[in-house]
């Protein structure tokens, strides 16, 4: 059966002249265990939500994959395999979730598989805490991940299978390709971990070394590590790359190239697989084959399913809604109230603050959001007073109790089994392992993850932010201290490219909301957008509010705050500001200075590029006639503001510095004088 896989792997990368063809090799006994013995799948029907999840981190092994879900019965037809790697095929070059049936989630930058794998088991064992009731375990699954030494050698690993080990994920497994070998040779040199410690010491159960080249013996320990209870399992297997390759075996050359024509016809004779390239008998095929065992163990939780469904009908339907990512309210109708009440209140106060009002409403009502922060909790405000802090007893169980310092959140962990409610999760210090769980757990399904940190430290997790833009997840990171305006911790917490960086990654929506209403919608927006990842770029300082007459417009992206008639001018606006976030109201603030002299001005609040760049073209030009000049404010790099046709900006090019921010702003020319000035510069030129 495993040399099935082997064949399989050679056959496809040869064929391609590119790919990876030693780690499929060296584990495919390592994936005969798993997907033969023990894994619970339904190759028909690839999204059944009680599904044990696969993860394969080491994604540059992606032949692995393919050879098992088009053996064991997925819509991915030998031709498809043939196709590897090229243009439109349902086999791209790493594992791509959405694409090919029965990938779980997309990897290749090694080590936040591992961690997609971390938020999936979570998540498993957070449902199955709100869900199951007693004869009734309609969550009751594993997550396996296969993983590697590149894996372990990337610091993600550590933070994400620390807090597994902290979490009790007893339903991890981790089976690790022990080969000692990567890209640039044997591993030795530059990889001395004692592995083995390094998980017993993160709280792991450690089985092996054991051969992982026998199946048997691999399949038991698998059998062992579904038996914990409290803690999650890693399974050290021996494995040789390349295994079966009479002269690339156990070599840096059988891990990213093609074995060669006559080094594959060598391995066939070595593996006594004596068959023509991309030919598998029948009798293989029949083994593998997993769809009838698969459509069992799916009728039987179907049979499950409906009983649940009977004795608990209104947590079947939240069940069966929360799965698909439908939302447990009508958000539209809460937005539009809350929108009104901000309007009506018109308070100053800082972007965070506003988020996690917004919050609180939006928590009280939805138990899918899964709150969090790496260690930032009161400086994000990404938990609320209806948010039990998440913990787990010593047997791993989900405590129902709240580190929070108010009643509001201790009753409501009192409540939580009976009613649900969200949690809210402490990640520690780890930025990068927290955006990654939260990939794994948006993947599962059932909750939409957030996370909070500074936006400095946004480049820690940068890699997860694109990732998750890239399988279009509904994941919102909360990016608070988003400027020099947080004054006095100096450049090293001061953004000034992040923002702009995180505009170029495609697909993600970053929202630098100028007050309360404006980050109602953003949250809003991100809540109810279920394909496109959302970044939150919030203030440290407190913001004047900016009066808005509806939220139709600032749903648009960027939209036209105030015209020269709100600044006491009749006539028509000669420019116009462009300003984000705090720096809204100092262009509010310009516009008032040169109204004085005389100088119309409109002011357009653009909180989040990418929607505005969404709108048709003549929304765009209506906001930005051609022929008004143009001026961006932004606490930020420059350059981007370029494409939106600036004739200036007020912006920052260099690092911050360490003081209060009333001396950083006059300092950097953030004051309304200045962004005056620059208009009346602009309109000279222009005269």
């Amino acid at each position: 059966m495993a040399n099935a896989l082997r064949a399989l792997a050679m056959d496809a990368v040869q064929q391609a002249n590119s790919g990876h063809p030693g780690a499929p090799m060296g584990m495919a006994d390592m994936a005969q265990a798993l997907w033969h013995d023990h894994l619970k799948h339904a190759p028909t029907e690839p999204h059944w939500p009680n599904r044990d999840r696969f993860v394969l981190s080491n994604g540059h092994a992606s032949m692995l994959l393919y050879g098992l879900l088009h053996l064991t019965g997925y819509d991915l037809p030998l031709k498809e395999l043939q196709n590897f790697r090229q243009l439109h095929s349902r086999t791209p070059g790493h594992p791509e979730v959405g694409i090919t049936p029965g990938v779980e989630t997309t990897t290749g930058p090694l080590g936040q598989g591992v961690a997609n794998a971390v938020g999936m088991a979570l998540a498993e064992k957070l449902l199955a805490h709100e869900f199951n009731r007693d004869g009734f375990a309609v969550v009751d699954h594993h997550t396996y991940t296969f993983l590697g030494d590149g894996c372990l050698m990337e610091g993600v690993s550590h933070e994400v299978c620390s807090l597994a080990g902290a979490w009790h994920l007893n339903k991890l497994i981790a089976l690790y390709d022990d080969n000692g070998i990567s890209i640039d040779g044997q591993v030795k040199p530059w990889f001395a971990d004692h592995t083995a410690e390094r998980f017993k010491a993160y709280g792991w159960q450690v089985l092996g070394p054991v051969d992982g080249h026998n199946a048997h013996a691999v399949s038991q320990a698998i059998a062992a590590a579904r038996d914990s209870t409290s803690a999650p399992t890693l399974i050290i297997c021996k494995t040789q790359i390349g295994k079966g390759s009479p002269n690339r075996a156990n070599t840096a050359k059988a891990h990213g190239e093609p074995l060669g024509e006559a080094e594959i016809e060598l391995t066939r004779g070595a593996l006594d697989w004596h068959h023509a390239p991309f030919e598998i008998p029948q009798g293989v095929y029949a083994m593998w084959d997993a769809k009838a065992q698969g459509e069992k163990k799916l009728g039987d939780w179907k049979t499950l399913f409906a009983a649940y469904s009977k004795a608990h009908p209104a947590l079947a339907s939240s069940f069966e809604a929360r799965m698909k990512g439908d939302l447990s309210l009508d958000l539209k109708a809460l937005l539009d109230t809350a929108f009104a009440q901000s309007e009506a209140h018109a308070k100053p106060v800082a972007s965070r603050m506003a988020s996690k009002m917004a919050l609180e409403t939006f928590t009280r009502a939805m138990p899918e959001l899964l709150g969090g922060s790496a260690d930032l909790t009161g400086s994000n405000l990404t938990q609320t007073a209806s948010q039990p802090s998440l913990r787990f007893d010593a047997n791993g169980h989900v405590l129902v109790t709240s580190t929070a310092q108010n009643s509001a959140a201790q009753d409501s962990a009192a409540q939580h089994q009976a009613a649900g409610t969200s949690w809210h999760i402490n990640y520690g210090v780890r930025e990068f392992g927290m955006a990654s769980i939260m990939n794994g757990v948006a993947l599962h399904g059932g909750f939409i993850p957030y996370g909070g940190t500074f936006l400095t430290f946004s480049d820690y997790s940068r890699n997860a932010i694109r990732m998750a833009a890239l399988m279009k997840l509904r994941v919102v990171h909360v990016f608070t201290h988003d400027s020099i305006g947080l004054g006095e911790d100096g450049p090293t917490h001061q953004s000034v490219e992040q923002a702009a960086s995180l505009r170029l990654i495609p697909g993600l929506d970053v929202w630098r909301p100028c007050d309360t209403s404006e980050t109602l919608v953003a949250w809003g927006h991100a809540l109810q957008n279920q394909h496109r990842t959302s970044a939150l770029l919030l203030s440290r300082q407190t913001l004047p509010h900016a009066p808005k007459k509806t939220l139709a417009s600032v749903e648009k992206g960027g939209y036209v705050l105030s015209e020269p008639k709100h600044a006491g001018l009749k006539t028509d606006a000669v420019a116009v500001l462009i300003a984000t976030g705090s720096e809204v109201g100092l262009a509010l603030e310009a516009q008032a200075l040169l109204a004085k002299i005389g100088i119309a001005t409109r002011v357009v609040s653009m909180p989040c590029t990418q929607v505005f760049d969404r709108q048709p073209l003549s929304y765009r030009q209506k906001v930005l006639p051609a022929h008004l000049p143009r001026v961006a404010v932004e606490m930020g790099v420059s350059d981007y503001w370029w494409k939106y046709g600036a004739s200036a900006v007020v912006g920052i090019d260099t690092f911050g510095e360490s003081a209060p921010a009333s001396v950083l702003l006059p300092l950097f020319g953030f004051t309304p004088q200045n962004v005056a000035q620059t208009v009346q510069a602009v309109l000279q030129k222009h005269a």
